[in-house]
């Protein structure tokens, strides 16, 4: 195998490697979409709000204290 054999099978190597589609590991294709994408989207707005209205519960919560020891509302 001379030189143009070699050239040969390292062209034909390095060609379908270039074609080749490679992924990196941290690259991962999207979930397919299902039929419960809407809902769990729902749910995921709902738990957002459930936080915020807990959040403000608890500011209540904290100025109704305040109010009834007697110090200025925070």
């Amino acid at each position: 195998m001379g030189i143009f054999g070699f050239s040969a099978v390292s062209l034909a190597v390095m060609s379908i490697l270039g074609c080749s589609s490679h992924q990196s590991p941290d690259s991962r294709p999207p979930p397919p979409k299902t039929v419960f994408d809407p809902l769990t989207h729902q749910l995921g707005r709902a738990k957002d709000v459930q936080n915020t209205v807990d959040a403000s519960t608890e500011n209540l919560r904290k100025a109704v204290a305040s109010q009834e020891r007697g110090d200025s509302p925070p």
